[in-house]
């Protein structure tokens, strides 16, 4: 990434990320700003072993948030009752529906779940993400273009759980311009 950008991830973390960056090691709850927009560390789902000897990493979901516009990041998790306490309070909710092989381990969000976080937590806008970006070169012969359907099955999810919401599928790499 260009620039010196902040770097926020778990406590306990810190010692993974190259020295000279400005790292900020958070808990659930606990943030920084940049300008006038400030990013909080929220609670998820997924535990995550960094080899086989390591102790177990948490994860962390971010909102992200300016004076305007609230951004849920879910990053890696699974469906929690926590999600609720979103409702009302989130514009954009980015949340994963699949993992990048083909089979979603534990701590993953299928499309299945995703909408149904989607609609614990109303937000104006739902995107899938976590899907197709990574995929194993050797498993695309004898399983080709599988990731095209989780984000096209969460569409249609939310469809039915949750039909006030906008969902936006995203190409890799596509971007979205939000309302004011």
């Amino acid at each position: 990434v260009p620039g010196r950008p902040q770097i926020l991830l778990p406590r306990g973390l810190g010692a993974l990320m190259p020295s000279g960056r400005e790292i900020h090691e958070v808990d659930p709850g606990q943030g920084v700003s940049v300008g006038a927009v400030r990013v909080t560390a929220l609670a998820a789902r997924h535990q995550v072993r960094r080899h086989p000897f390591a102790p177990l990493s948490p994860a962390l979901g971010f909102l992200v948030a300016s004076e305007s516009t609230r951004i849920y990041f879910a990053g890696d998790t699974d469906l929690f009752p926590e999600m609720s306490d979103l409702a009302g309070k989130v514009d954009v909710a980015l949340l994963p529906v699949w993992g990048w092989g083909p089979r979603l381990g534990a701590g993953h969000l299928d499309p299945e779940r995703a909408a149904e976080a989607v609609r614990r937590i109303r937000p104006r806008v739902a995107i899938p993400i976590h899907w197709g970006t990574f995929y194993p070169w050797a498993l695309a012969r004898i399983w080709p273009r599988p990731l095209a359907h989780p984000p096209l099955e969460f569409a249609r999810q939310v469809g039915q759980r949750a039909p006030d919401v906008d969902v936006r599928v995203l190409a890799p790499g596509e971007a979205l311009e939000l309302p004011s």
